[in-house]
C-alpha cells in the first residue's frame, strides 16, 4: 500500500451524501486526558469521516465543545465511565459504523471496557487503557492497537507469557511469525492485531503487513491516539478491518515523515499531525515528497505447480579406433 492508493480510500462519489461516507463513535476521555479522545476524534474526521460522535464524561465532554465546533459529543454522567452506563452505551453505539475505545479511559475505566467489548457486536477499535485488563479471547470484529508493553501485559492476562522471552529478542518478522502461530484462536474470530513499533506489525488470519513508515519523533504522546483515530475512521467508511488497520499506520506514519523534514527535527507534537493531513492532496497532486517506504504485504505460502525440467542427455561418442594387426617376430 502506498500514498496513491491511501487517497483512493479517502476518496468519495460525487452523488454520495451526508453519512455515506462513514459515522464513528469514540468512547473516551477522562479528567486527566482530555486531549486523547479530542486527537482521535479529530484524525476520524481528517481521514475522510463524514461525522465523528464523542461520548465522554460530562466536564470532558464541554472541555471538548470548547476546544472544537467539528466534534458532535455525547456526555455521560459522573466523572468517569463505569458498569451503570456500559448497557447504554452499547445500545448508544448501534447507530454508528465503528467504534473507538480506550483513548484517555484510564484504568477506572476497566469494568466498564470489560463489559462493552464482550457485549457490542460493532466494528470496533480497542486502543490504550481499553486493552489491559483484556485476554484476547474476549475480542470480536476488533482491531487492537498495543504497544509493546500492553502486548504483554494482554498476553499475561491470556496465559501466554511463555511466549514473552522469544518475542523480546525477535526481528519483526519472527514476532509476526510468533503472534500469528499463537493467536489462532483471536485471529480467526474476525480480529486483527496493529502492533505499534519501529515497525508496525499487522495481523490477520491469513495476512501480515509490515509498516516502515514513521521515526523516532513519533514517541510523543498523542501520536497513538491519532493512530486510533485513522483507523476507526478508515472502518467506518470501508468496513474492511485489516485494509484499515494497514491505512491507518502507514498515514500516521508517512505524515510524521514529512513533518520530520519540514521541521528538520523532532520539535514536531501530536497535535501537528492532524494539521498537516489535510496536505495529503496536495503532495500527490504535486508529486512531491512521495515516500519510498512501502506497506509490505505478505500472503500465505501457496505452492505452485512447475512443470517438470526436462534432464539434458549426454551423449558419449565413442571414437574406433582401427587397430592393425600385430606381426609376430619368428
Amino acid at each position: 500500500m502506498n500514498i496513491n492508493q491511501i487517497k483512493k480510500l479517502m476518496d468519495r462519489k460525487k452523488t454520495s451524501h451526508k453519512g455515506e461516507n462513514g459515522h464513528a463513535l469514540i468512547i473516551g476521555g477522562s479528567e486527566e486526558y482530555v486531549g486523547a479522545a479530542t486527537l482521535a476524534g479529530l484524525g476520524a474526521l481528517r481521514c475522510g469521516c463524514d461525522t465523528v460522535t464523542l461520548a465522554a464524561p460530562e466536564k470532558v465532554a464541554w472541555t471538548i465543545n470548547r476546544y472544537t465546533p467539528d466534534l458532535i459529543t455525547h456526555k455521560i454522567k459522573g466523572a468517569n465511565f463505569n458498569i451503570k452506563n456500559a448497557k447504554e452505551m452499547v445500545k448508544f453505539s448501534d447507530r454508528y459504523d465503528a467504534v473507538c475505545l480506550g483513548n484517555g479511559v484510564t484504568r477506572k475505566a476497566d469494568k466498564f471496557c470489560q463489559y462493552f467489548i464482550k457485549k457490542s457486536a460493532k466494528l470496533k477499535v480497542i486502543d490504550a487503557d481499553a486493552l489491559k485488563s483484556m485476554c484476547f479471547k474476549d475480542f470480536h470484529n476488533s482491531i487492537l492497537t498495543p504497544h509493546e508493553h500492553e502486548l504483554e501485559m494482554m498476553l499475561v492476562n491470556s496465559g501466554k507469557e511463555f511466549l514473552l522471552p522469544k518475542l523480546k529478542h525477535a526481528n519483526a518478522k519472527e514476532k509476526a511469525d510468533i503472534l500469528q502461530g499463537n493467536l489462532r484462536y483471536f485471529l480467526q474470530n474476525n480480529n486483527v492485531l496493529l502492533l505499534k513499533g519501529p515497525t508496525d506489525i499487522i495481523l490477520s488470519r491469513n495476512k501480515t503487513a509490515f509498516n516502515r513508515t514513521g521515526n523516532q519523533g513519533m514517541t510523543k504522546g498523542g501520536t497513538g491516539d491519532i493512530l486510533a483515530g485513522l483507523v476507526v475512521g478508515f472502518l467506518a467508511k470501508t468496513k474492511d478491518l485489516f485494509k484499515s488497520a494497514v491505512a491507518g499506520s502507514y498515514v500516521n506514519g508517512w505524515v510524521g515523515d514529512q513533518l520530520l523534514k519540514k521541521k528538520k527535527g523532532y520539535s514536531f507534537i501530536a497535535s501537528d499531525i492532524i494539521e498537516d493531513m489535510e496536505k495529503i492532496n496536495k503532495h500527490i497532486k504535486n508529486d512531491f515528497s512521495m515516500p519510498t517506504k512501502k506497506v509490505e504485504t505478505v500472503k500465505p505460502n501457496v505452492e505452485k505447480k512447475t512443470a517438470p525440467v526436462k534432464k539434458k542427455v549426454v551423449k558419449k561418442v565413442i571414437k574406433k579406433v582401427d587397430k592393425k594387426p600385430v606381426k609376430k617376430k619368428k
